[in-house]
């Protein structure tokens, strides 16, 4: 059926499936062909300096990232979308400077934003199917191998910066991206092109120097990794340079000039819950397994798991300030069940000069 789509009447398509994205909340939708041959090199140059770490599901599907139509027989076109998450307008570091705080990245600060998009996805598909009839397709959002910056750029959704991140020159970089692979004729849109100029700022900012270059990120070094998917213990010589952050790292936004045309969301999903925008690391860190599942329900900071958060909170806690609150709630973990939570702890308190209790069983 979709094959016999004549070229007027896809551009007429693709004018209402713009129209039905930004009636279902997105701020743009761009169309791209499967041609991410460009990419192959960076990709696998990446992949040669074991920059991806632990994450091995990158190499693993490496020809499925780089072929679309292996992930999803019979698709033509990708259908890629973007929603701003930014529930504030400010660029300022100053929340890194409170050290008695958490900070958590401030995508994950609401509800997991997963959901949400596929079914706004899902629900473009079904607008499609009722106009035109039923056609082939497949929504992805950050659930499966697909090189999502790479096609959204040739989308026209923006570039990928020296920080990695995709920029809009109207939008900065605080949003979400989804994909429908689809097998639908759409004419594609212009790739967007570059606009970092000699700015480097967001190379500089790193607090753990991950990055290695423009556009040249090792993960192994890079904070999100470290509190999200690293599972096990966190190198010593990274945790100073970590400061507060609980859960992702937003520096290299915070810090990027294009960010001050940041526009504010809509979604009352993606407002912060629980106080995860201004919580005291003492007080997150003495949450019991219970409520931190409960407070973390629909929420992006499950992925770290219970034993991972209280890790990544017991840096927090080694970096910041000495205070009788810090070293009490400390203290109330030595004993934990978790190895891993146990050594640091151990490290955090040695930061504040406090030796810790020998442990039962220790030698």
């Amino acid at each position: 059926m979709t094959a016999d789509i004549t070229e007027t009447r896809a551009l007429e398509l693709l004018t209402q499936i713009r129209q039905w994205a930004l009636e279902l909340g997105f701020q743009q939708l761009g169309v791209a062909d499967l041609d991410l041959s460009s990419h192959q090199p960076h990709l696998d140059a990446w992949l040669a300096r074991n920059f991806h770490g632990e994450m091995d599901y990158m190499a693993r599907h490496r020809d499925l990232r780089l072929d679309p139509q292996q992930l999803h027989p019979g698709t033509l076109r990708v259908l890629s979308v973007r929603m701003d998450y930014s529930q504030s307008l400010e660029q300022s570091l100053a929340p890194l400077q409170q050290k008695h705080k958490a900070y958590v990245s401030r995508y994950a600060r609401g509800r997991d934003y997963h959901k949400l998009i596929r079914r706004r996805l899902q629900l473009l598909a079904d607008r499609i199917s009722g106009h035109i009839g039923e056609f082939g397709y497949r929504a992805f959002v950050d659930s499966a191998p697909v090189l999502e910056r790479a096609l959204a750029e040739k989308a026209g959704l923006g570039w990928i910066g020296k920080n990695t991140m995709l920029i809009n020159k109207k939008a900065g970089s605080w949003f979400f991206l989804g994909e429908l692979f689809t097998d639908l004729p759409l004419p594609v849109d212009e790739p967007a092109v570059p606009h970092c100029g000699t700015c480097n700022a967001c190379l500089e900012i790193c607090p753990t120097q991950a990055f290695t270059g423009p556009n040249q990120l090792d993960a192994r070094r890079c904070i999100s990794y470290l509190t999200i998917e690293l599972k096990g213990s966190i190198p010593e010589e990274l945790r100073p340079m970590m400061g507060n952050r609980v859960f992702g790292c937003d520096d290299c936004q915070l810090i990027c000039p294009w960010n001050k045309f940041t526009r504010l969301s809509e979604e009352a999903d993606f407002a912060p819950r629980h106080g995860l925008d201004s919580s005291e690391l003492s007080e997150l860190f003495l949450w019991s397994e219970e409520k931190f599942l409960k407070r973390t329900e629909g929420s992006a900071i499950r992925r770290t798991g219970f034993e991972g958060w209280l890790r990544n909170l017991a840096v927090g806690l080694g970096n910041a300030p000495g205070t009788i609150a810090v070293i009490e709630a400390l203290k109330q973990r030595q004993h934990h069940e978790s190895a891993m939570v146990r050594e640091h702890v151990e490290w955090a308190l040695q930061q504040h000069g406090v030796k810790p209790l020998p442990i039962d069983g220790d030698s």
